[in-house]
């Protein structure tokens, strides 16, 4: 190192470093401020492919079927817009983007098979919120960067996603089928969905266009003719899906398994007075109080007694589950097939907290929008057949669980009354079905009789 001998060489360097210090605070912000500007310039316009992977939607589901597109190639989507519609053989969920971006491919046509963890599209995904987060950490300028900021934000809140008509995949099919356009046919269902009635009288020429203007003029003569059947003249061929898959797998596995039936009347009098008595009330609540409210809270309340029947075993059958939550599931007759959504802790529910849930799965499975939640994790299950018709059942089991009941139809029938004199009853049939590997005939029975004694006198019901 060598050292500053003369007064010339002090001076020089005194010289050089004030000329430093005036400058300095322009050098720093002048190199910034041009290495910015080249930053973001170079990786505004740049684009990265990323495939929006069929994630895992839980239950051991492996594939879906393609219902619906909501997009197609060339349209931008932000973050929640919706991108198809899917359905396994446990309910029908739709897909939302987690990307914003723009479609470049859809990997699968409508009614395709698409497997878990495979791309159901590519997203064409805009690489400068990257760019930005780089060139903040960098020191970028801060006012730049929030004007890059809010371009982005005005962009995607400026997209809307188009608006689809309201329809179950079952009415959609039959649309299909017959070529018509869904969106022109004029729903009459709730928020204006579109049933499978309003595509048939859509063929028959019994409704106009819904973009169509309104007219005074009386309809053509063909708008009197008799609704078209849906399929006729031919055999058709088409793959099993949906529920009907599941209720391949579900009895076929119930076939496996040695299971008996027990049966029994009850008086439900009581029951049709009480409900009487509290339908004003539940009226007042915007509550539609039916009988399967009471049904569902009185096997809640025996298998407190008889947990047994509150149990699931493995496949093997050497071990067996007994279930704390009364996840207790009823049967239901939709356009899509027989499924079977539960009603979750009916042991912590009153009456009315039951029907509420249960008003709201009914809707949702009219309505085709049944979440996974609603129909999976059941531990007891219900049908009441006699909604339909008949008195007499003999229900499967749905395994894992090990018991199953069914109700059939109110009759009035005569019977001996309490002072030997014949009377007009009220009679409803109950049928049990267990799976007789790990419960015994016993048990049912008794379990059977809790059930009864709460039915005929369902104050018990409402007190505990």
């Amino acid at each position: 190192m060598q050292y500053l001998k003369s007064s010339s060489q002090w001076r020089s360097v005194l010289q050089l470093l004030k000329y430093t210090e005036s400058h300095s605070a322009m050098k720093p912000l002048m190199c910034g401020d041009l290495y910015h500007r080249r930053y973001f310039h170079r990786t505004s316009v740049h684009f990265a492919i990323v495939p929006f992977k069929l994630s895992d939607i839980g239950e051991g589901i492996t594939e879906v079927t393609v219902k619906e597109w909501f997009v197609k190639v060339g349209d931008k989507v932000a973050q929640f817009d919706n991108v198809c519609e899917v359905q396994s053989d446990k309910a029908s969920v739709t897909i939302t983007s987690r990307y914003d971006g723009v479609i470049s491919k859809l990997h699968y046509e409508v009614d395709d098979i698409a497997k878990v963890g495979l791309p159901l599209v590519d997203i064409d995904v805009e690489g400068g919120t990257k760019a930005t987060e780089v060139g903040e950490s960098s020191g970028s300028d801060s006012s730049d960067s929030g004007r890059d900021s809010d371009s982005s934000a005005n962009t995607s809140q400026s997209f809307t996603s188009n608006a689809k008509a309201l329809a179950t995949p079952a009415v959609r099919r039959i649309a299909g089928e017959h070529k018509v356009e869904i969106s022109k046919v004029k729903g009459s269902g709730k928020s204006g969905r579109v049933m499978k009635e309003d595509i048939l009288a859509y063929i028959a020429g019994k409704q106009v266009s819904s973009s169509s203007p309104p007219s005074s003029q009386a309809q053509p003569s063909t708008s009197q003719r008799a609704p078209v059947p849906a399929f006729m003249g031919a055999d058709r061929t088409v793959p099993i899906s949906g529920y009907m898959k599941t209720m391949v797998k579900t009895m076929t596995a119930a076939n496996a398994v040695p299971h008996f039936v027990y049966s029994d009347e009850i008086d439900v009098g009581p029951l049709i007075e009480m409900r009487l008595k509290m339908k004003k009330s539940a009226e007042t609540r915007s509550i539609k109080l039916t009988y399967m409210p009471f049904f569902l809270k009185a096997v809640s309340l025996a298998l407190t007694e008889f947990p047994m029947l509150n149990a699931s075993v493995n496949s093997e059958c050497t071990e067996v589950t007994y279930k704390a939550r009364h996840n207790i599931g009823f049967a239901m007759d939709t356009t899509n097939g027989l499924i079977v959504p539960n009603i979750k802790d009916v042991q912590s529910l009153k009456i009315f907290d039951i029907a509420q849930e249960s008003n709201r799965i009914i809707e949702a499975g009219r309505n085709g929008t049944l979440a996974p939640k609603d129909i999976t994790g059941g531990t007891f299950s219900l049908s009441n057949i006699g909604s339909i018709g008949g008195t007499y059942m003999k229900p499967v089991l749905l395994v894992p669980e090990v018991a199953i009941g069914a109700l059939g139809r109110f009759q009035k029938l005569p019977r001996f009354g309490k002072s030997g004199a014949v009377e007009e009853a009220n009679i409803v049939n109950v049928s049990w079905a267990a799976d007789h590997r790990v419960i015994d005939g016993a048990t049912v029975a008794k379990f059977s009789n809790v059930f009864k004694e709460l039915i005929e006198n369902p104050v018990e019901l409402v007190v505990q």
